[in-house]
């Protein structure tokens, strides 16, 4: 069992470090496609500002290298099974909110939703692995060899 939870654990991580790569490799179009979807509120203005000052480029470009940044390191966690456990707790927040702001098909109307209803509920699918991952942990302890079922 142990060698298929692993094998399974990293085919689930490898969705968050394609997506997050590709997200690195365009990240003027990822920039573009938050900027679309996401305003910063008025409160956080100021600080965005400040952001952008000292690091010399636009928020919203700042926060898709972070995204994908942090996509790449959260799938390679899990894979790796290193702090698995808070890493798919993070990873579940991250994707309530690309489900929240990207994936809103109660906002389109009945057939052009219908992609976007798929989209969502694939997300909702890999919030339920996450929980899973979350819930299992790095699993019990036992001092017979790891692989030894297999």
């Amino acid at each position: 069992m142990p060698a298929l939870i692993t094998f399974g654990r990293i085919l689930f991580a490898v969705l968050f470090i394609y997506s997050g790569a590709t997200k690195l490799f365009a990240v003027q179009a990822t920039a573009d496609f938050i900027a679309a979807k996401v305003t910063i509120p008025a409160l956080v203005a100021p600080y965005t500002t400040q952001l952008e000052s000292i690091t010399g480029m636009p928020f919203m470009q700042l926060l898709a290298i972070c995204v994908g940044a942090f996509e790449i390191i959260g799938g390679l966690m899990i894979a790796l099974n290193f702090g698995a456990r808070f890493f798919a707790i993070l990873m579940i927040f991250f994707v309530l909110a690309a489900t929240f702001y990207f994936h809103d098909f109660w906002n389109q109307s009945a057939p052009d939703n219908a992609r976007t209803l798929v989209e969502a509920l694939k997300n909702l699918s890999i919030i339920g692995a996450l929980f899973i991952i979350a819930g299992y942990g790095r699993g019990p302890r036992s001092s017979e060899p790891v692989y030894g079922d297999v």
